[in-house]
């Protein structure tokens, strides 16, 4: 029989505040927690949704260097517009904290020394890399070389961004200091290192035997980690950015990013309730952690062992990661801004806040990693959310407007039909439960859409538009049914599009529902007057659409200008060796293709000196007639060569931008044919 639970804490994976949110986090965490727990405050259970910004750690200590900034400016910054971005959202935590607040100090450091009095921690020294110049231990990140795998001469100590190996900086080349461009030494320093291995098997038996039902993704994570062998991992890291070690002789240490960030879930309920130890030491509480894929790790082992080497904490219930969402079929990547950032989205889409939470949860990576594309935004914006769910919703409100003058008629005699409708209804309540307590959001929302797939069904069968002029009567029931279906759509879809929902009882002018009364064909008393019908959702057109790819083609362009890295300089030449170079403005007078080639065109040119003929390997970069007319500059001296049994006497002048793509070299205004160049 399935544990019962008196209140459920929910966390939700705390965001990096180096950067804003984008929609791969939301699709893995923030959407399916904000859904789960909206339906749990539906059906009037106690529950507390706790999530912050993750405030320290290396990535946001070079972020500041890079700017010339403090750290604690680049988290206040990116924690305001994180925050403002998930309110604007509707994604609604009864806390938002941070963890640079006064409580996760002074939490994380009671929650450190407790282990530490308690001798749960392993003290180990180690040598690391050290800048005697900047006189500091240096974190992997802060360690650059060359990538002993593709060569990459900037990859970082615990990563090459060029080709995506996982490094160590014993393997880099020639590595040096991202603080002071030295060459770093080895010192020994001492850490504090939380013995996973000592909870191995508890770990097995908590997961492995008693948690079967969690996701595949997660179950089977866990599992591989277990199986290859946990080893101890360090709680500190030389850093002077981040909570210090509350240990005497530990000046210029901080908790490990890694230790510290939970224990801020922590630290939020604490901010938020005096009677927080009830949601964290009540074996009546369900904790339930929402993460992405990359977390598995962190919150199904890591912090497990933390919480029972404390002794005093309940354990998660669950782990329902999702895997990660790409973004027009390639990974999502800050770094390269190839992302939909989530403000930047309430900006430029005013109004939509619930066709992205439809689609991010209609599209979600639940059991594999699935592909946001902006041409399934629009479809399942317009052939969706307009046409089936906006559709009935307005012909149903309309119609009731149109015929009764907004007053909800009473339901007649029900015919065979109308029962059939009523029950296949009926049946929606019990499938949309079983999905959202199963973390299956995705089957929940199509079950949630069943209830205007069928109700249009019914609306386009019975045609209350005809029968008004020979069976007013029957309509009366047809308009009650569609009015009471429309009720129930506001409570099945409120979890999942929080402003339609909304906007779907001000246009029935009715406070709202419970979760109870979902599925009930009584929620709309006849003689009720309805408020004004209104569109729920407007179709989106191509040039919207456009706009947006069009920013992701400009991501990439600049991305590929950065990549393209520019050839060394050659030997160095005199004046005397240049002034040997005969380059003049030219205009090309005709041009075509070289027969049995794909490269080669035929150019004949106007030199200013004579009419001469160049053969130039650029086919596949401009068409004839596009270089018929054009002024370009051409070496005239270089020696004649022939190709395919043409005599070529010059070379045109060309660069290759970021993409590859051949640019004509011209001045910038019509300049006379023989111009030199020099």
């Amino acid at each position: 029989m399935e544990k019962q639970f008196k209140r459920y804490l929910i966390t939700s994976a705390l965001p990096y505040a180096n950067g804003p949110v984008h929609i791969g986090h939301l699709a893995g965490v923030y959407v399916p927690s904000d859904i789960y727990t909206r339906y749990l405050r539906l059906r009037g259970r106690e529950v507390v949704s706790v999530c912050g910004s993750d405030e320290h750690g290396v990535p946001i200590t070079i972020k500041a260097k890079k700017e010339g900034i403090t750290p604690q400016q680049v988290v206040d910054r990116y924690h305001e517009i994180i925050k403002s971005s998930f309110e604007r959202l509707g994604i609604k935590f009864d806390i938002y904290s941070r963890t640079t607040s006064p409580t996760h100090y002074a939490t994380a450091s009671e929650f450190f020394r407790k282990l530490y009095d308690d001798g749960k921690f392993v003290e180990q020294t180690s040598e690391q890399y050290y800048d005697e110049e900047a006189k500091t231990f240096l974190a992997d990140r802060y360690i650059v070389g060359t990538c002993p795998k593709c060569g990459n001469t900037a990859a970082y100590g615990d990563q090459c961004e060029a080709c995506g190996s996982t490094l160590s900086p014993d393997e880099l080349i020639e590595p040096h200091s991202a603080v002071s461009g030295s060459v770093p030494v080895k010192r020994e320093t001492k850490h504090w290192y939380l013995p996973l291995d000592q909870y191995e098997s508890m770990l097995r038996e908590w997961i492995l035997e008693g948690h079967k039902e969690w996701k595949s993704n997660v179950y089977g994570q866990c599992k591989s980690w277990l199986d290859g062998g946990l080893l101890p991992r360090a709680v500190s890291r030389d850093l002077d950015w981040g909570i210090p070690v509350p240990v005497e002789g530990a000046e210029g240490k901080v908790l490990y990013v890694w230790f510290d960030a939970p224990i801020g879930y922590i630290s939020a309920t604490k901010e938020l309730t005096p009677e927080w130890e009830k949601y964290w030491k009540s074996e009546d509480t369900k904790l339930v952690h929402f993460i992405g894929k990359d977390n598995i790790v962190f919150h199904c082992i890591v912090f497990p062992s933390m919480l029972k080497a404390h002794g005093d904490y309940i354990l998660p219930e669950n782990v329902p990661s999702n895997e990660f969402l790409n973004l027009e079929g390639n990974k999502i990547s800050t770094s390269k801004n190839w992302a939909v950032w989530l403000h930047e989205y309430l900006d430029e889409m005013p109004g939509k806040e619930d066709v992205l939470r439809y689609v991010l949860c209609a599209n979600a990576p639940e059991t594999k990693d699935n592909d946001f594309t902006w041409a399934d935004y629009q479809a399942r914006n317009n052939n969706e959310l307009v046409a089936v769910l906006g559709n009935f919703v307005n012909r149903a409100l309309v119609l009731t407007k149109k015929y009764y003058e907004g007053v909800v008629p009473a339901c007649g005699e029900l015919n065979d039909y109308d029962r059939e409708t009523i029950a296949e209804l009926s049946q929606i309540k019990e499938a949309l439960e079983s999905n959202i307590e199963n973390y299956r959001f995705r089957e929940a929302l199509k079950e949630a859409m069943n209830f205007a797939r069928i109700g249009n069904k019914y609306l386009a069968d019975t045609e209350p538009w005809k029968l008004i002029k020979t069976d007013a009567e029957r309509v009366n029931t047809i308009l009650n049914i569609a009015l009471q279906i429309t009720a129930n759509i506001a409570v099945a879809i409120e979890p999942f599009m929080p402003f339609s929902a909304a906007k779907i009882l001000k246009m029935l002018a009715v406070e709202g529902y419970d979760w109870e009364q979902l599925g009930s064909m009584g929620l709309i008393a006849a003689g009720h007057t309805i408020g004004e019908p209104s569109l729920l959702f407007e179709k989106i057109e191509d040039d919207v659409i456009r706009r947006q790819l069009d920013k992701l083609e400009a991501a990439k362009a600049a991305n590929l200008a950065a990549e393209v890295k520019a050839e060394p300089q050659k030997e160095e030449c005199s004046y005397d060796d240049f002034q040997k170079m005969d380059i003049r403005v030219s205009t090309i007078l005709a041009a075509e293709k070289v027969a049995k080639t794909k490269k080669l065109l035929k150019l004949t040119i106007d030199t200013g000196i004579d009419h001469r003929t160049i053969v130039s390997g650029i086919a596949e970069h401009f068409s004839p007639e596009e270089l018929v007319g054009k002024q370009v500059l051409v070496l005239v001296n270089l020696q004649p060569r022939e190709l395919k049994g043409i005599l070529s006497q010059g070379m045109i002048l060309m660069a290759e931008d970021a993409s590859g793509k051949l640019r004509l070299l011209q001045p910038n205004e019509p300049v006379n044919a023989g111009a030199m160049v020099g």
